[in-house]
């Protein structure tokens, strides 16, 4: 028979035991606890960045349209032409304007649209492709920076090319006297007097991205240099010599 005294210690080995599994218990549910707030920390953190990435992709399509709409209004009020450099390699963009006029051929080997070649690339594919033409060499338009209406400017002053706010960066650009998008070195959107443009498609992402939610193309309107945003890349489609396509008028949609 057990003394009263040993009855007594097996109570309170048994109290200690419950004690401390209702402890070990308690630490269980609080490491839990904090293991969900930490997800949903992690969580609200990984969308707001995105949300961050989105709102400046957005940011920068609309700043580029204005961009357009400053050198085409400019181009007609100046009776001068005009074009956008688009720096793929360093995400930058900047005006420039020039005092000649120019023409703007397809399969330009410069790569530059019938203006003067600025990077050593374009003058040594400008220089390839002249000495593959006989006849005399014409004199191409030079093309200088300018800053107007609020573009290449900052508090009235020239500030240079502008760079795409991290982490947007430039994807593909293609206008119509390129035969292929350029994915790399400098894209030309042309503008000129009386309110044309070129056919473009322009496309912005988010760093280097390749999903399609990640890319906004703003597609341009040749006759009214109209800009219209989508969602996703969108291919440039170029006017045929198919006579129903020469004669669809250009409404500045695509």
């Amino acid at each position: 028979m057990r003394s009263p005294s040993s009855q007594l210690s097996r109570i309170v080995v048994r109290g200690r035991l419950r004690a401390r599994t209702r402890e070990r218990g308690l630490t269980l549910i609080e490491l839990m606890v904090c293991m969900v707030l930490i997800a949903l920390v992690m969580g609200a953190m990984v969308f707001g960045t995105g949300s961050l990435s989105t709102a400046k992709l957005k940011k920068t399509a609309s700043g580029l349209t204005g961009m357009i709409k400053v050198a085409y209004t400019r181009a007609t009020a100046t009776s001068r032409s005009e074009r956008i450099v688009m720096d793929l390699d360093n995400s930058t963009m900047w005006l420039e304007e020039s005092d000649a006029p120019m023409l703007v051929q397809t399969k330009d080997l410069s790569g530059a649209a019938g203006a003067s070649a600025q990077t050593k690339a374009e003058q040594d594919a400008l220089a390839a492709g002249q000495a593959a033409i006989k006849g005399p060499n014409i004199p191409r338009p030079s093309f200088r920076p300018v800053s107007t209406m609020g573009v290449g400017e900052a508090d009235g002053q020239p500030k240079g090319p502008q760079h795409l706010p991290e982490p947007i960066t430039f994807r593909q650009v293609q206008t119509a006297h390129d035969d292929e998008p350029k994915i790399a070195g400098r894209a030309y959107l042309y503008f000129w007097p009386g309110g044309l443009t070129e056919r473009a498609s322009i496309e912005l992402r988010i760093r280097k991205s390749v999903d399609d939610v990640d890319t906004q193309t703003l597609m341009v309107s040749p006759l009214t240099g109209k800009v219209t945003v989508k969602n996703g890349p969108v291919k440039l489609v170029l006017p045929t010599d198919d006579k129903s396509a020469s004669e669809r008028e250009d409404r500045g949609g695509f």
